[in-house]
């Protein structure tokens, strides 16, 4: 049971990593390799010469995610469906600056499950990662459960603002890049998450776990 436990928070840990890790690597290494400043969006960097990173990264988190069972069914269909989102991201670019129909296809593709990947990965913090055994966590569950939710809101305020953006403000803010640092942002927020969850940070004292089994005896 032990080896199972740790092989959870691994892919916990993993997939926290990678996407905390995400943004600052493309980002960065862009600026290193080419230089021109920020893109317009996180996808459009599959354009750069950190194609490879950006794909390679979000193939690696689907995979994880499909590896990833949770604590039942839902969370299992929920992980399943974050990682076809997250592979579809990958290999379905967003549309480049003058596409052909196919590629405005294959971009509007990208944007579905760019949608898909988000939501369930706020739906995961919201829903799944706050649940508990006891009915009124406490100590650093109780503190973990804020950061879930915090970071569930963040992902969905930062869609919301892209999307509001693209309708109504694009040709006003597009020497600000908001797409990029909102996406930035959201997957930052993923990250941290599920690091959390992962027990790289906030993890039980020893005293929280000797308080959840007092209230929650054999």
């Amino acid at each position: 049971m032990d080896t199972l436990v740790r092989s959870f928070l691994f892919l916990r840990r993993a997939v926290g990593v990678l996407g905390l890790a995400l943004p600052f690597v493309v980002v960065i290494g862009k600026e290193l390799l080419e230089g021109g400043g920020l893109l317009g969006s996180l996808s459009g960097y599959y354009y750069s010469d950190l194609r490879n990173v950006f794909v390679g990264t979000l193939c690696a988190i689907g995979v994880f995610l499909i590896s990833y069972r949770g604590y039942g069914r839902i969370d299992d269909i929920a992980g399943n469906v974050a990682a076809v989102a997250a592979i579809g991201v990958a290999l379905f670019p967003t549309s480049p600056t003058a596409p052909t129909p196919l590629e405005r296809t294959i971009g509007i593709a990208h944007l579905v499950f760019a949608g898909i990947f988000f939501l369930t990965l706020a739906f995961f913090c919201l829903f799944l990662f706050t649940k508990s055994d006891d009915p009124s966590p406490r100590g650093r569950k109780a503190v973990r459960n804020t950061i879930y939710r915090v970071c569930g809101g963040v992902m969905l305020a930062s869609l919301a603002l892209i999307l509001i953006n693209a309708l109504f403000f694009d040709a006003a803010t597009v020497s600000l890049h908001p797409a990029v640092w909102l996406e930035s942002l959201a997957i930052i927020a993923f990250g941290v998450s599920w690091l959390v969850k992962g027990e790289a940070l906030l993890a039980d004292l020893p005293h929280d776990r000797t308080e959840v089994v007092q209230a929650n005896p054999a």
